[in-house]
């Protein structure tokens, strides 16, 4: 089999190192707020499962300010999102390199082969995994967040050695053309990048059919129509209407409750006949309210966001019991943790809330939404609605809450 051959003249370290100056600028922004939420789901949540020593150290999440998780999870979803353009023209930059032969001519290239190979690797699962997830409801034959979890660790070590490695290189690289100079190139007077010792500038390169200005602007296009198609989700509006890439979470209800809805009352195994008249909260195994009885205790009313793991959030009015007022009731005037439980069945069905969680003023059992009740798919009879806390714990059609004093 002979030698693949990689002939265009737009290859060379300056426009690789363009790339990976973006992606160095910005892909820890997207590591760390993934990080920040997993933290987020708190304690007890299982989310993700057994990660042995890697698991993050674990402290309260705050539940101030309100929009916190929408922030985190908005940059994490979104700003991964429009960074996939700026990835694939980085992979496509140094693909000569995949193929080098022989692969390793000392240690440290050969440290720096392994690294470039876990790096794309990870990077490329992460994308995969975390493009699926937002697309598709559970289509994985493993857990979404214990394999996203994982392959992001394996992703930083791989950029923490390969940015050690090259980022001389990338410095050196960058100094060497003026990027004005080159956005005012045209495709006639554009050139090779002079030879260089990592082979990425080709042999025998062909005649430019695309300026680097051309590609850049491509690129850069790239990224602003995944922005357009991404960011409706989280800003709302009529951009939510183009966010294509995000359409988990286009079930609206009427009325009030015409609001994003990632998981049905069907999908969750939750019927009419389950949060109908023989519905009762049970608060700490003894007390027992019916819906009536929980519309006729004192009401309040906040307006909150809600945002969920695959992306998309929305700001609501909701009305209902603060959650302290419930832990009143039950005995326990000071909670330090409630555990929710839901009538749907699986990973979800359970939540455990932080202190500052159940004793925010705006913590609530929701019982409606923008002056109206709440639709079943929205979490009909009740819901619990929490400052800053994951959407997918905001549990819905709650069965019981039990308040701990510690």
């Amino acid at each position: 089999m002979g030698r693949v051959r990689f002939r265009s003249p737009l290859r060379g370290p300056w426009l690789t190192s363009v790339f990976g100056a973006v992606l160095l600028a910005c892909l820890p922004l997207v590591v760390i707020t993934g990080l920040l939420d997993y933290v987020a789901y708190g304690r007890g949540q299982s989310i993700p499962g057994d990660v042995g020593w890697l698991h993050l150290p674990i402290f309260d999440w705050p539940a101030r300010p309100s929009w916190l998780f929408r922030l985190t999870q908005g940059l994490h979803v979104g700003l991964g999102l429009v960074l996939v353009p700026v990835v694939l023209a980085k992979l496509w930059s140094v693909i000569p390199k995949l193929f080098a032969w022989p692969p390793a001519r000392s240690l440290a290239q050969a440290l720096e082969r392994i690294s470039l190979l876990l790096l794309v690797g990870s990077i490329l699962f992460e994308i995969a995994t975390g493009v699926l997830n937002i697309q598709y409801d559970y289509v994985f034959g493993f857990s979404f967040y214990t394999g996203h979890y994982l392959g992001a660790w394996v992703f930083i070590a791989a950029f923490v050695t390969h940015v050690s490695l090259k980022l001389p290189t990338m410095v050196r690289a960058l100094r060497s053309r003026s990027l004005r100079k080159e956005l005012a190139t045209p495709l006639e007077a554009t050139e090779p990048e002079p030879r260089d010792e990592n082979g990425l500038v080709a042999e025998d390169p062909a005649p430019p059919t695309l300026s680097r200005r051309g590609l850049l602007g491509v690129v850069g296009g790239g990224v602003l129509l995944v922005g357009v198609l991404t960011a409706g989700q989280t800003i709302g509006g009529p951009l939510r209407d183009l966010a294509f890439l995000l359409p988990r979470g286009r079930e609206p209800g009427e009325g009030g409750n015409r609001y994003p809805v990632n998981r049905t009352a069907a999908a969750a195994g939750v019927t009419g006949q389950a949060t109908g008249a023989p519905w009762r909260l049970k608060v700490n195994g003894a007390k027992e309210f019916t819906r009536d009885e929980l519309l006729a205790l004192p009401q309040h009313t906040a307006r909150l966001p809600i945002a969920c793991v695959e992306g998309w959030s929305t700001v609501q009015t909701w009305t209902g019991v603060r959650l302290r007022d419930l832990a009143a009731l039950a005995g326990v005037p000071d909670p330090g943790s409630a555990f929710v439980a839901s009538l749907e069945r699986g990973p979800f069905a359970r939540a455990t809330l932080n202190p500052g969680q159940v004793t925010h003023p705006d913590a609530l059992l929701a019982l409606r939404v923008n002056g109206e009740d709440l639709s079943l798919d929205h979490g009909f009879p009740a819901r619990v609605i929490v400052p800053a806390l994951p959407g997918v714990h905001c549990t819905k059609w709650v069965r019981s809450i039990d308040f701990r004093s510690v």
